[in-house]
């Protein structure tokens, strides 16, 4: 069987859409199918018609957040409740094809274990957006060593991969990253990211940036390392800062220093708050972790969920 899981956010008016489509796409691969809708804290009924659906097609289920937890925890409370052979995550309003579909799961029945969806394009985005996810997926790369360019959260995952992920029992999650460290045989399709069927994208300017700094602080140590780049290159600036006033010193050319002092100041400050945040950030990371708080928290399911909790709250 395969389980669609499809987080969703204030996405009412995409719920009918996505089941119409997606089904029309399994029945037509032959495939025993269920559709996992996970109401990230929704305001706008998006859980209500999940509901009304399911009472009429028992392919669909759904879940809803006792309050807003993120895409991530929605992502793997979908897949803490998906039972099928093969999971794939993919969004709600579409964006991600669903022509691409029988293609991920004839990769997979040909061995993939994980089978990622690959951007070619990013759809009608502004510039500034293209350009900052760029900038985003470039840093990530670089810090966790792992080509990010043109990831997605579109990926088919084996039931050995979906199980691999779920016993990880950190609380601050990077799914798009996690899935490349697990390892598993891969392989990839490519897609062009459609428009959203209804509404408006959830992610905000701020929202980005802050999912980009918990995401690179919860799973990659090398902005703690880029501290001691930093005091190297101060180093640096110092010898020859300090050379250059020696010189001027016994050469009788020396001022009265005032410039310089104030800007050794600001840099020296400047390098110190910028270390002490990323320290901050991961002191943050930790705190989260140690509290041992669950991922989300499930205060509802449709009646065709209610065994597949496995331990999450309700």
């Amino acid at each position: 069987m395969i389980s669609v899981v499809l987080p969703a956010y204030n996405e009412a008016d995409n719920i009918e859409p996505a089941v119409s489509e997606i089904s029309k796409v399994l029945t037509g691969c032959g495939e025993e199918y269920e559709l996992v809708f996970i109401s990230d804290g929704s305001t706008d009924g998006t859980y209500e018609k999940v509901q009304t659906i399911a009472k009429s097609d028992t392919h669909v289920k759904g879940a809803e957040f006792s309050r807003n937890f993120g895409k991530e925890a929605a992502i793997f409370a979908g897949l803490s409740l998906a039972s099928g052979d093969a999971v794939i995550v993919m969004d709600c309003d579409l964006q991600h094809p669903v022509s691409v579909l029988p293609e991920m799961i004839k990769k997979w029945k040909g061995g993939a274990e994980v089978v990622e969806g690959i951007k070619n394009s990013r759809g009608k985005e502004s510039i500034f957006h293209k350009m900052s996810a760029g900038l985003f997926y470039g840093i990530m790369s670089r810090l966790i060593k792992i080509d990010m360019n043109a990831s997605s959260d579109f990926k088919l995952l084996d039931r050995k991969a979906v199980d691999a992920l779920l016993e990880l029992p950190e609380s601050n999650t990077f799914f798009r990253a996690l899935t490349f460290w697990i390892g598993f045989k891969s392989d990839k399709v490519y897609y062009d990211v459609e428009e959203r069927r209804n509404g408006k994208s959830k992610w905000s300017t701020r929202g980005l940036i802050n999912y980009a700094i918990r995401n690179a602080t919860s799973f990659s140590t090398m902005p703690l390392k880029l501290i001691t780049t930093m005091g190297w290159i101060f180093i640096v600036f110092a010898i020859i800062l300090g050379i250059q006033t020696l010189v001027r010193f016994f050469t009788g050319t020396s001022a009265d220093g005032f410039t310089t002092v104030i800007l050794l100041l600001l840099i020296v400050g400047g390098f110190m708050m910028l270390s002490l945040g990323i320290a901050g950030h991961y002191i943050a990371r930790i705190y989260e972790e140690v509290k041992g708080r669950p991922r989300f928290i499930i205060r509802d399911t449709t009646d065709s969920l209610v065994g597949n909790l496995k331990g999450q709250w309700k």
